[in-house]
């Protein structure tokens, strides 16, 4: 299968400005939306994916890491859904989690998404974090289909 095609790439220079982005992205998002946070560990995956399920909640309380958990649930309308799925060893697995469900129907945030194998949504975007400047600072590629392209001009890089 062919990448989809980069629609954004950000310098995120701080947590702070991963935060930021992490909010600016939660009004964009709706019921059936997957994010692919893919990237080592340190990349800033969590840290995004707790400051977007925080602005899309309206909240300010910590939101805890679905690392032992595997998957944490926000009873938001749509649903959040964030998964941590480092620790499966077969795609099957985010079956019996419930995740193929989930893509249809919540906001799905998924870490260590090559764990789907086959299972990976054709519309997910995804995001693919990495460390640059020593570790210091962190950038984010945004690729996906559909209509992620208009959906992400609202950044004003597309």
């Amino acid at each position: 299968m062919q990448k989809p095609p980069v629609l954004l790439s950000l310098d995120l220079p701080d947590a702070d400005a991963t935060e930021c982005f992490g909010v600016a992205m939660a009004p964009l998002l709706r019921a059936g939306d997957v994010l692919l946070l893919d990237g080592p560990i340190g990349a800033g995956k969590t840290h995004f994916a707790r400051a977007l399920i925080r602005a899309r909640l309206g909240v300010q309380e910590e939101v805890p890491s679905p690392s032992f958990t595997l998957v944490q649930v926000y009873g938001a309308e749509p649903e959040i859904w964030h998964a941590d799925l480092y620790r499966l060893t077969h795609p099957d697995e985010a079956i019996e989690l419930g995740l193929d469900e989930a893509f249809h129907t919540a906001i799905c945030l998924i870490e260590w998404p090559e764990r789907l194998g086959d299972l990976l949504p054709e519309t997910a975007l995804t995001l693919q974090f990495s460390l640059t400047n020593s570790g210091e600072a962190r950038q984010v590629v945004l690729r996906g289909g559909g209509d992620w392209a208009q959906r992400l001009a609202a950044f004003g890089q597309v």
